[in-house]
């Protein structure tokens, strides 16, 4: 496979980005609204990425959005509630040479240049992730085109790294954890969205320790613009309850389990007609996390 470049890239989130990248740029040169992707999420074009042998991105960063009201008192409830269920999970013994195992189905936009965007078919993933970020990952999607393919490994000392050993130095006050949102949150038409992607990567394919999770989610009720959905449906079928943002003409939805909190998945729909294919009240992509564990070998199942 052709290596993509890593110039302008956000630290320690290549892994992600390289596996949608053209996809999105093409998404960019039909609808002239955004320097980046707004979401830093895997396998929206099956085998783009190997068609590609040079891409330069020009980033900016997101600015203030100061038209957005604040969050509502019923998601800053619900995200009150997930944070506490969040806090009383089960603290993991782990050891810094096992891998984070993420076992989900996916189903993403597909942007062929000159057609209009489909959804593609869900689809089983599985990723390993170096528990101390030490190791080479791993990626098994074959319908994306992705056959226990090596992932990079993060730079130490980064901010924004996702491996479990740094996510465990993040804040655990929620004040904190917001500025921390804000320091490292990149790739959206705003601030506030920005923070609200960066919560909803987390909270798919990282495993985050119990503390630094609840600061998470209360820093959740802090940004602009989250509502609350009371039927969201993820990629598994599964009905939850949400907390959503709109930008740019769709909204995003982190779902989680009615009684037990547990995040299931995501969902995007489009509130209005999109420049790129999509019509009113369509889906434009779903997730649903199946497993989440940690094994002793990069490559291993539960």
């Amino acid at each position: 496979m052709n290596q993509l470049p890593e110039r302008d890239l956000p630290p320690g989130r290549h892994r992600l980005l390289k596996e949608h990248l053209m996809t999105e740029i093409r998404r960019e040169a039909q609808t002239e609204k955004r320097t980046r992707p707004k979401w830093l999420r895997p396998a929206l074009a099956a085998g783009a990425v190997a068609a590609v042998t040079a891409v330069t991105l020009t980033l900016a960063a997101p600015s203030p959005d100061q038209s957005t009201p604040t969050a509502s008192k019923e998601a800053v409830a619900l995200l009150e509630d997930i944070a506490l269920a969040a806090e009383h999970a089960d603290t993991l013994k782990i050891r810094d040479d096992q891998f984070v195992y993420i076992k989900s189905k996916v189903g993403w936009s597909v942007h062929e240049e000159g057609k209009p965007a489909k959804l593609e078919p869900i689809h089983q993933r599985e990723v390993w992730l170096s528990v101390d970020g030490s190791e080479k990952g791993m990626l098994h999607d074959s319908d994306a085109g992705f056959d226990h393919e090596l992932l990079e490994k993060e730079t130490p000392g980064i901010p924004s790294n996702t491996n479990y050993r740094h996510l465990q130095t993040l804040p655990t006050e929620p004040d904190k954890m917001y500025d921390w949102l804000n320091s490292v949150s990149e790739g959206s038409s705003s601030k506030e969205e920005a923070n609200f992607v960066l919560v909803g990567d987390l909270a798919r394919e990282s495993l985050m320790p119990p503390a630094q999770a609840a600061a998470l989610y209360r820093a959740a009720a802090r940004i602009d613009g989250v509502f609350m959905i009371d039927d969201a449906v993820d990629a598994a079928g599964r009905h939850g309850v949400a907390v959503a943002r709109v930008d740019d003409g769709e909204r995003h939805e982190l779902i989680f389990d009615k009684e037990t909190k547990e995040f299931l998945g995501e969902r995007e729909v489009a509130v209005e007609d999109l420049p790129w294919g999509f019509k009113k009240g369509q889906v434009t992509a779903r997730t649903a996390i199946l497993e989440r564990t940690v094994v002793d070998e990069r490559g291993r199942r539960p």
